[in-house]
This record gives C-alpha cells, structure tokens and sequence, in this order.
C-alpha cells in the first residue's frame, strides 16, 4: 500500500493543560499568557477566546479588549513539558517512528502498522480514545499518504478531528481550502499569490511551475509541489538537539519596540526552558528577523560563558535587536531566537564560580516564580528602567 502519515495535534493544548488543573476554566473563554494589564503576549487562547479575534503572540491588552470577560492565567511551562512527556510517550506506544513537532504535534510512520486506510481508521479513533481517557487531552488527527496533506487534513476538522486522506484523493482533498491553510503560507505570501490570481490551493496547482519559480525562487517550486499534495519527506525522529529556538510571526507587521522586546523576552525564557529540559547549556544567541518585504536577516554573538538563564540569553539578543531596528524603517513580520553552540550540564568554572553559581541560583528562583505565576510576576528595577518607550506605529 502507499505510505501511511498520521499528524497528530493537541487542541488548544496549553489551555487544555490549564483546565485539567482547573476544571472550573471547562467551556469559558481562556487565555493563556498572564496580567492582561502587563506588556505580555498571548501564549494560547481557548477556541472560546479566538471567536472574539483572540490569537498567539498578540498583546495581551488588545486580548483585553477584544474579549474583556475572558479569563486570564499565568503561562505554566513546567505543566506543558510534563503533559507534553506523557503524549510522547504514549505515541511511542502505538507508532514505531515518530518526527515530533514542538510540545503539542508530532508525526507517524504508521506504513508497517496498518493493513490499509480503513484499517488507519480504526487506529486513529483508537488513538484518540487513548489520549481522552489517559492524559484527558483532546487531539485531532490527519491521515494521508503524505506529511504535508496529513498535517492539513489534522486542522482541518478542529478541535477532535479525524480526517483521512486516501492515496489518489490528495489533490482533490487540497483544491477547494484557501491557500493560506497550506503550511508555510502566510500573510505575505498569501497576498502575494492573490496577485498573480491565486487564492486557493486547487488555483495554486494549477499555476505554471516557471511562473512560481520567477516570483517566489525555489520557494515557488515546493509551493507548487505541496499544493498538488506531493511531499516524498520522510517521517525522521529528531536526535540530539544542536540548537534550540523559537520564532513567531506577528498577524500585522510592527514597529512597536516594547512588543518586539516583550515577545523576544517571552522566547528566550522558553528557550531557557528547552535547554533545562535537555540539561544543555549555550554559548551563541542568534536574533533572526524577517521584514515587511521578506527579507530575513541574523546576527548572532557568543556569551563568555556558557549559560542555561533566560536573563543571560535576552541580554545578548536584546542589543541585536536594537541595532537591527534602529535604522531600519521596515517593520517586522518575524522574530525569532536561537541558542547555539550546545554542551552538557558539565562545565569547568571560572574565578568567580562562587559568584556565578549564587547568581545562577538567584536566576533559578526567578525562573521558578515566573513558570508558577507568569513572566512577568517578578522584574528587575534595572530591566523596568530599560522598558524601551512605545515606538509610534507607522502605516
């Protein structure tokens, strides 16, 4: 038979995680990220929430006012990594090769698994079931003989999914979403194919390869390739980290100084995060950017000594940041950190190891405080004091 694909993707996961903690939050509009009063951003949203327009990576002050009788709670990352363990674990119980995707996703090679895709079926029901009654978690599920078309047919029915693509019926299943449900097409993107009369996938498989090639490079060819549902990537366990990063890409372009600092500060303390839970340190921070017109930039700079604090990591990129944007009258569509240059826990000490290690445990107490009650719970005098002003928001 063709290859057997399942993606599989938690429903509003952070928030779900949060109401099996709390089971009064069941049914009400959630958002996840802390003091809407705070320069924050939104973490997760409960699908109660984003009927109001709520999303990820909004300021939790518009959040505020889109949904104004939402409930607001501190991001709890330690309960997500420990969730995220038991999914795991339980996929790996059912699937002999599994590509996982972040905390809350993940692929399956189910090809030696299932005898057909009536019988992947009867498998992905009962993955579902497993995952309701042991972790009280609700996933939606995608079938196709593909990761790219699995991955758009697990969104496709959410929140408790099940779709299920059957060899032959890729293209056909693509052709009528909107383009933008493929993976990798934003924004930008979007509005860039609607200008060559494309707005839904079925259009985008048919446009001529030479005319994606000229407007989008290489780019335009796995366009092209994925809009006609063909994705010959196999399904590859990740190994041993050699970097750690998160990016986000905001729903309108900015300037806004204080939200690039507060998203950028967000994503290095889950960074921060990943290292403690892989026991790794990092030596380089890389800043990535991505402008109103696509173009990407980096910089990057090493650390004197290796660290495992967030504080440690958004003092290097924090300056990056600042001297990209400083003349630069783009605004931003993409940020994203990236901490390089792993090694183990073990590490030989400087001169000031007594120092160090005191002020590392003082950064551990903080870290603690800000996963029980939000990232911005406890601050520094000096970090309030360098809040840099609201940049005025150009059109």
């Amino acid at each position: 038979m063709a290859r057997c694909i399942f993606h599989v993707d938690l429903d509003a996961f952070f928030v779900s995680v949060e109401q099996l903690h709390d089971p009064s939050l069941k049914g009400k509009p959630v958002i996840v990220g802390g003091n809407p009063d705070s320069r924050g951003v939104v973490s997760a949203a409960s699908y109660e929430a984003r009927s109001y327009g709520v999303h990820s990576a909004m300021p939790l002050a518009q959040a505020k006012r889109l949904c104004p009788h939402a409930v607001f709670v501190p991001v709890h990352f330690s309960r997500y990594v420990d969730a995220s363990q038991r999914f795991m674990a339980l996929l790996e119980q059912m699937a002999p090769l599994i590509e996982r995707l972040g905390l809350d996703e993940a692929f399956l090679e189910m090809s030696d698994v299932v005898q057909d895709f009536g019988d992947a079926h009867t498998y992905a029901l009962d993955l579902k079931r497993r995952v309701r009654e042991e972790l009280g978690l609700v996933v939606s599920v995608g079938v196709a003989p593909c990761k790219i078309v699995a991955k758009v047919a697990s969104d496709a029915e959410k929140p408790d999914g099940l779709v299920l693509v059957r060899p032959g019926e890729e293209a056909a299943f693509l052709a009528p979403l909107d383009v933008r449900k493929l993976p990798g097409v934003g924004k930008k993107t979007a509005e860039s194919l609607v200008e060559i009369g494309v707005e839904t996938i079925g259009q985008l498989a048919a446009i001529p390869e030479q005319v994606l090639h000229a407007r989008f490079g290489r780019y335009g060819d796995m366009l092209l390739r994925h809009g006609r549902g063909i994705d010959n990537s196999p399904v590859e366990p990740r190994g041993e980290p050699q970097s750690m990063s998160r990016e986000t890409t905001f729903d309108v372009d900015t300037r806004d100084m204080t939200l690039l600092h507060s998203t950028l500060r967000s994503m290095c303390e889950e960074v921060a995060q990943d290292l403690r839970r892989h026991g790794k340190r990092t030596r380089t921070v890389t800043l990535k950017l991505r402008y109103e017109d696509f173009r990407t930039v980096t910089r990057q700079s090493s650390l004197a000594t290796e660290t495992i604090e967030a504080e440690a990591i958004f003092n290097v990129a924090a300056p990056l940041l600042q001297a990209l944007t400083t003349h630069e009258r783009q605004r931003v569509r993409l940020i994203g950190v990236r901490a390089s240059r792993l090694s183990g826990p073990e590490r030989q000490l400087d001169m000031f190891a007594q120092d160090t290690a005191r002020m590392q445990n003082l950064e551990r107490a903080i870290a603690t405080v800000r996963d029980r009650f939000g990232p911005d719970s406890i601050q520094s005098l000096r970090e309030k004091r360098k809040r840099p002003p609201k940049s005025p928001r150009t059109t």
